[in-house]
């Protein structure tokens, strides 16, 4: 069977088994109505439709739960069959119970047909989608074979045609190899000809070099010796200016450290005096004042050692503060 055949043979028996169970359940509601409205309590009349209900959808949800685990090639167990066959009986005896008790055996029969064609259907059913399912799991395994055999041969092409278009590269590869090999020899032979030219010219070459490289080497070391006589004679006379700088630096620093002492001591004798009875002369008073200033007295001490007027100590005073700011200036600039 194809798939098209297998979905019809589907359709046509979920049309006919709904079709069936349709009629049962309505040919039964029919059926047992009345002998439920004449066995309820009074008043209870109108619950007389519920059992058959009741049963019926039983009956559908067996019918349909076995159509969907038979479609999916699964079995519910021994509960789905106990469920099916205890509604089927059911179904029966109450189609049936009105004519037995009647004792109408035409009655009982006519009304079993539509019990007895629903409990054979829903088996019935039951095979055909098992039946079904298992040749749509065949056909789907041989259409799988079938499948992987394309691809196994489609597979086996493309390899066959790779390794043929392999070959044939290799092949094509080996023969640039040949030639690439060939010309890398003659390659190899003109460069080694080149290369032994280049060699002999380069030996050549580095002889002229060394030749010119030893007279630089001769002209460099005399003039590096010469250079040296030079540099050794200006360092001896740098040191000789060097030393001759010195001498003439601590004779003038010796000289400048006699005449401080030569001053300190005229100063201290010119201030161990003592106060002035008198005015000094101008010129003794100028250098009382001068080594005042230099020893830091103030303007009182110094006009009791010269006995002149604070005035003109104070005036004597500033001419030597602006001398040294004269003296100070000319040193910075």
């Amino acid at each position: 069977m194809n798939a098209v055949q297998i979905r019809s043979a589907e359709k046509a028996l979920s049309v006919g088994t709904w079709l069936i169970v349709g009629g049962a359940m309505l040919f039964s509601i029919l059926t047992v109505t009345p002998l439920m409205e004449r066995h309820s309590p009074k008043g209870w009349e109108w619950t007389a439709p519920i059992l058959p209900l009741v049963v019926d959808a039983a009956v559908v949800i067996v019918v349909r739960l076995d159509a969907v685990l038979a479609g999916m090639g699964g079995h519910g167990g021994r509960w789905p069959i106990a469920l099916r066959w205890m509604t089927g009986f059911m179904t029966l005896a109450l189609n049936v119970a009105d004519s037995a008790l009647k004792k109408d055996l035409v009655g009982a029969a006519v009304h079993a047909v539509a019990p007895l064609l629903l409990i054979v259907t829903a088996e019935t059913g039951l095979a055909y989608r098992r039946a079904i399912t298992t040749a749509q799991a065949a056909r789907e395994a041989q259409l799988k074979a079938e499948r992987a055999e394309r691809e196994r041969a489609a597979t086996e092409r493309r390899e066959a045609q790779e390794r043929r278009v392999r070959e044939e590269r290799e092949h094509a590869a080996q023969l640039a190899r040949e030639q690439r090999e060939h010309e890398a020899l003659i390659a190899r032979e003109q460069t080694a000809r080149e290369e032994a030219m280049r060699r002999e010219e380069r030996e050549r070459a580095e002889a002229r070099e060394r030749a010119e490289r030893e007279a630089r080497e001769r002209r460099e070391q005399m003039r590096e010796q010469q250079q040296a006589e030079r540099e050794r004679l200006e360092r001896e006379a740098a040191q000789r200016r060097e030393r001759d700088r010195l001498e003439r630096e601590q004779e003038a620093r010796r000289q400048q450290q006699e005449r401080a002492e030569r001053e300190a001591r005229e100063r201290a004798a010119l201030l161990a005096a003592g106060p002035a009875n008198e005015k000094l002369p101008e010129d003794k008073a100028r250098r009382v004042v001068h080594a005042s200033f230099g020893e830091g007295l103030p303007v009182r001490a110094a006009a009791d050692l010269c006995g002149w007027s604070i005035g003109w100590v104070s005036a004597r005073y500033q001419e030597h503060r602006d001398g040294a700011g004269l003296v100070l200036e000319g040193a910075s600039s």
